[in-house]
């Protein structure tokens, strides 16, 4: 019998913020686009059920290393000096693109080439955010309390969805 693919989600943090307005913070600081779209990207994969790693640059960051750090789930990558996310991606999918399911959010159009390249799927920057933006309307509407007395968890959600709380429940 044959695994099931793992699928993960790269995404290339700055080019995204760049590229949304929603993300570009009217303060300017790049710390609170950062965090804003951290905290969608862990709701998005909670509901969503697979691996979302986010990467920025420090390449430019004198002496800078490598840096990981999970935020509820969500795989923060800070790139070491001299390397772009761009090149840290495309690292990972060496390393995984032709065994699990691969996709890469970046409008950068040579990254993108690359990614199809090497057996993995690319979402643009708009085509990311519409599916957050989906994702999250999702959420809401079967979150929102049914109208109904009495009515169960269940009766509300499909299967599918209530298994993947199950699982993010005993995680916790």
């Amino acid at each position: 019998m044959a695994r099931t693919k793992k699928e993960y989600l790269f995404i290339d943090g700055y080019n995204i913020i760049n590229q949304w307005q929603y993300y570009r913070d009217i303060s300017r600081n790049i710390e609170n686009s950062r965090n804003k779209l951290i905290e969608l990207l862990v709701e998005y994969q909670a509901y969503k059920g697979f691996e979302v790693v986010l990467v920025f640059d420090a390449h430019l960051v004198k002496g800078s290393r490598e840096k990981k750090e999970y935020v509820s789930g969500v795989e923060v990558v800070y790139t070491k000096e001299h390397e772009t996310a761009d090149s840290y991606i495309e690292k990972q999918l060496d390393k995984i693109g032709r065994y699990e399911r691969v996709r890469v959010a970046t409008s950068d159009r040579a990254i993108q080439q690359i990614v199809l390249s090497r057996g993995g799927t690319r979402l643009t920057a708009h085509e990311l955010i519409l599916e957050l933006e989906n994702t999250k309307k999702d959420i809401r509407i079967k979150t929102e309390k049914p109208s109904q007395k009495g009515a169960n968890i269940d009766r509300i959600l499909d299967t599918e969805t209530l298994n993947k709380l199950d699982k993010i429940r005993k995680k916790i």
